[in-house]
């Protein structure tokens, strides 16, 4: 080999070897981002400091807020634990998920957008609490690691099934289920593939039982009931009356009044761990050089209700029962930190997702990307949304609901009083002037414009969804006691 030759076979060496060095690095750079959503259960959306909580604090939580958007105005098309997480994972209503108590699995076949993900190659990975199909801990599709459990999982001492070996993981759930996805995320990092983790925590679901260090925090706290706690239904359907010495009522058998205190003071404990979490997770992404480069998402599956109304549990359409919290972290996209008021709900997570990720769309689906709302275009968002629940024989306090929600008003309809006037079977309310719901104007002639706007509007999201009264019958197990003037 000539001289001359020789000196270029080695310059064409040493720059091919320097190109082979920096492909890992040019290829995380430019890969897609990964994604990281964390899901509580039954937490409420001012259950935050940076949202405003009297004593509460959530560092961890407001720091998310505090470095990208906080969604002030997030909601859940349906306030029950498995509907709402199949809407997440599918952008559709309960009726066409068809998940629509908390017995029935994610349908197999359903796209979903963790399916999407993986298919674009991202490595998924599902751990803590799935609560679809309580009866079985098995792998779902879709994920390619897997650590959930049977139903609701217990607060100490849950026993899981890890990628298809069980095993009783002793301690805490929140820091059991915390080690797992930290373990995953640092071999996931090393592999520098996209990754997708949904991490879902059973906290604060009841019975509500804090780690140790944090159940005695707010002993010294003093705790008062919600102006409407002696709200029992003056002016509201019957069914409404009727709840209040059930189940469902504050002073009914969950909890006697005399433990109101301590209801709220656990059921706010519980939530610290989470914050600690939350901070290991942020930790964990930063340590192994992926933080900027994650979608980083905090939600809850529905709210809950902490005497409001003269009610606990959710369910109903109550700003408490139906509002939750949406964090998002993500610089690539979001340039200043802010608050979002734009109107969003679940069914808008997964094709979000799939957008930012420029994964393939979950086709037909019922929610929109909010891909813009971060990058400040706000132009042709929904102005309304539709609520739906569904009859459980398990709490038949609460009767089926169909509603929608604007900016400043809420239509709620009780199709099982079809054959009654409106006054027994709805609520309408003016949230603007009465964001505590308190004074139900569905009889108020001021309102009767109004509340004919919105049926049309109800009607409209109804058919527009494919939510028709003749395709979703109501269930006949339920009959609403109406008071004796209903009938004169």
């Amino acid at each position: 080999m000539s001289r001359m030759n020789r000196r270029t076979f080695l310059k064409t060496t040493a720059a091919g070897a320097a190109s082979l060095a920096l492909a890992p690095a040019l290829a995380r750079r430019e890969r897609r981002p990964n994604v990281v959503l964390i899901l509580t259960d039954d937490q409420r959306w001012d259950g935050m400091s940076c949202a405003g909580h009297p004593f509460m604090k959530t560092p961890n939580m407001d720091r998310i807020a505090n470095e990208g958007v906080r969604f002030a105005n997030m909601f859940v098309t349906t306030s029950l634990c498995s509907p709402s997480r199949a809407s997440y994972l599918s952008g559709l209503y309960a009726h066409t998920h068809n998940v629509m108590n908390n017995f029935t699995d994610y349908p197999v076949n359903l796209p979903s957008y963790h399916r999407r993900l993986q298919e674009a190659g991202y490595e998924t990975a599902y751990i803590g609490k799935w609560h679809m199909g309580e009866q079985s801990d098995e792998k779902r599709p879709g994920f390619d690691y897997w650590a959930s459990h049977k139903g609701q999982g217990k607060y100490f001492d849950t026993t899981f099934n890890v990628n298809g070996k069980r095993q009783l993981l002793k301690g805490y759930y929140t820091h059991r289920v915390t080690d797992l996805a930290v373990d995953w995320l640092n071999r996931a990092g090393a592999r520098h593939r996209p990754f997708l983790l949904i991490l879902g925590h059973k906290a604060p679901h009841c019975p509500y039982e804090p780690e140790p260090k944090y159940a005695t925090v707010f002993d010294h706290t003093k705790i008062e009931k919600p102006p409407t706690a002696n709200d029992y239904g003056e002016g509201k359907p019957e069914w409404v009356r009727q709840r209040v010495p059930t189940w469902h009522g504050i002073d009914g058998p969950l909890f006697g009044a005399k433990e109101y205190g301590k209801f709220v003071r656990t059921f706010l404990a519980t939530q610290l761990s989470v914050d600690d979490s939350l901070g290991e997770i942020y930790s964990t992404l930063k340590k192994i050089g992926e933080l900027d480069n994650t979608v980083l998402l905090y939600a809850s599956d529905n709210g809950s209700m902490l005497g409001e109304h003269g009610a606990v549990d959710k369910r109903t359409m109550y700003e408490e029962s139906i509002r939750v919290p949406l964090l998002v972290r993500y610089p690539a996209m979001i340039r200043e930190p802010r608050v979002v008021n734009e109107m969003v709900s679940n069914i808008d997570v997964a094709p979000s997702i799939v957008d930012i990720c420029g994964a393939r769309p979950v086709r037909k689906v019922h929610g929109m990307s909010w891909k813009n709302l971060l990058l400040r275009k706000a132009r042709g968002w929904r102005k309304s949304w539709y609520y739906e629940y569904n009859y459980e024989k398990e709490f038949p306090y609460t009767p089926n609901v169909r509603g929608v929600r604007t900016d400043e008003w809420k239509y709620i309809h009780y199709p099982n009083g079809d054959d009654q006037p409106d006054k027994y079977m709805a609520e309408l309310y003016n949230l603007k002037d009465d964001p505590l719901e308190t004074k139900n104007l569905i009889d108020s002639p001021e309102a009767k414009e109004k509340l004919k706007e919105l049926k049309a509007e109800l009607r409209r999201l109804q058919e527009k969804t494919g939510a028709l009264p003749d395709k979703m019958p109501v269930n006949p197990e339920i009959k609403m006691e109406l008071p004796e003037e209903s009938i004169r």
